[in-house]
């Protein structure tokens, strides 16, 4: 019997040995783990298992290390790597691992104000027209709804609700009907509506309550240096009578400063009160708006203060329940670090929110706000010096805990692919 065989023979004996005294549980639990693993060059993969398993690897991307209940997998170049697991020369398990170029991102954590200007105008309710025949919503006739955006108007695109009345005056003197198409979510719906004329303000009127643009605060999350694109609040932004997903037109975001905090408590958010700067101090665009948040490129470098040069970022598989810190503004435009708890993260293998959840756990966030309040979100999280995710949602009967997203769903959106082997074209 040569010697490979007997090195496998008396394997399968240590391997059934390890079953009777205990040691089967940790290779069982091994077994268990993903055969992928995605990691950035220089970061570390711990791989629980028994002090007897050893790694063998097909090339040099991975350093190996053990102790004894772990196997460490230290990528050193980007690129496709893959490392068998044995146990006494039996293969247990085959692990894959991608290894993808480094990324580091800038934090924010400043206090940002967002103008979003809407595509077409939004139809935020029905009135009724005063009309000598009684009163009646020309638009509600026509099967408009809330949350309708018009985008045309007789063949012409509609950009702002300026260029509403003259239509409207003109098809009221002409008694012709407006042809409007609407978009309704993913569908687009053709309708006619006839103006009425108001008998007590003789004007034509559609019998709608419209608008064209959206304003708040948030916080900005990050930006990749070289392209300038960012991200920022985490959540999308929706019309406050609606609740309908502003669809962008166009927008920007300015510095604001925090004037005050009306401070959270059980059953009632938060909320941050604050002061834009004037648009001449636009600090980038905003090109989408979407449930991870509103994402564009920043016109120059700005910094927070405390945190302003490029760190990793973290994968959602590499979050780790136990502290971290966020950054965010609770005072002027001063950006400061405030202790948190994971309490919980799923790694997610496909984009959605709320992936994690967080405690504020610093008291001097706690004796100013309460916790989380409205404003915060974007804030980023920062865990054993990588950039993690951002706050987005509080839990409205605990103002000190609420959800996280991970952060690699905002580098997607914000035009970041950091599944690319050259992160310089990412813009």
């Amino acid at each position: 019997m040569d010697l490979d065989k007997i090195r496998k023979l008396l394997g399968i004996i240590l391997l059934v040995s390890f079953v009777y005294i205990g040691f089967f549980s940790p290779v069982s639990k091994l077994l268990k783990q993903p055969t992928t693993m995605t990691v950035f060059e220089g970061a570390n993969e711990v791989i629980p298992t028994t002090a007897n398993v050893q790694a063998i690897k097909n090339n040099d991307n991975i350093h190996i290390a053990y102790d004894e209940k772990n196997v460490s997998l230290t990528a050193l170049n980007s690129g496709d790597s893959e490392v068998l697991l044995e146990l006494a020369g039996i293969p247990l398990k085959k692990v894959k691992v991608n290894v993808l170029k480094d990324l580091r991102v800038i934090p924010g954590g400043q206090s940002i104000g967002v103008k979003i200007n809407t595509k077409g105008v939004l139809v935020v309710g029905h009135h009724q027209v005063d009309t000598t025949s009684g009163k009646i919503s020309p638009g509600e006739k026509a099967g408009i709804k809330v949350g309708d955006l018009i985008t045309e108007i007789n063949g012409k695109p509609i950009l702002s609700m300026g260029e509403v009345t003259p239509f409207v005056q003109q098809a009221g003197s002409s008694g012709k009907p407006l042809k409007l198409v609407i978009k309704r979510n993913e569908e687009t719906i053709k309708t006619e509506l006839s103006p009425e004329k108001d008998k007590n303000e003789d004007k034509y009127k559609l019998g709608l309550y419209i608008r064209d643009s959206a304003a708040g605060i948030g916080t900005l999350t990050f930006y990749e240096p070289n392209s300038k694109n960012y991200g920022a609040l985490g959540h999308v932004i929706s019309d406050m009578d609606t609740k309908m997903p502003i669809v962008v037109k166009d927008g920007y975001i300015v510095p604001s400063t925090v004037t005050s905090i009306n401070k959270g408590s059980n059953g009632v958010p938060g909320e941050k009160l604050a002061r834009f700067l004037p648009e001449r101090s636009i600090v980038g665009n905003i090109r989408a708006n979407n449930q991870f948040g509103i994402f564009g490129q920043l016109n120059k470098n700005i910094k927070n203060g405390i945190a302003d040069k490029p760190i990793p970022v973290a994968l959602s598989h590499e979050v780790k329940k136990g502290p971290a810190k966020i950054l965010t503004v609770v005072d002027d435009d001063k950006v400061e670090a405030f202790d948190i708890e994971i309490v919980n993260s799923i790694p997610q293998k496909f984009p959605a929110t709320k992936g994690m959840v967080i405690k504020i756990t610093d008291p001097r966030l706690l004796e100013r706000t309460g916790g989380i309040v409205q404003g915060m979100s974007g804030s980023p999280i920062i865990q054993n010096g990588k950039l993690i995710g951002a706050v987005t949602h509080v839990f409205v009967n605990d103002p000190t805990s609420g959800y996280g997203v991970h952060i690699e769903w905002m580098l997607r959106e914000a035009n970041i692919d950091i599944y690319k082997k050259d992160l310089n074209n990412a813009s």
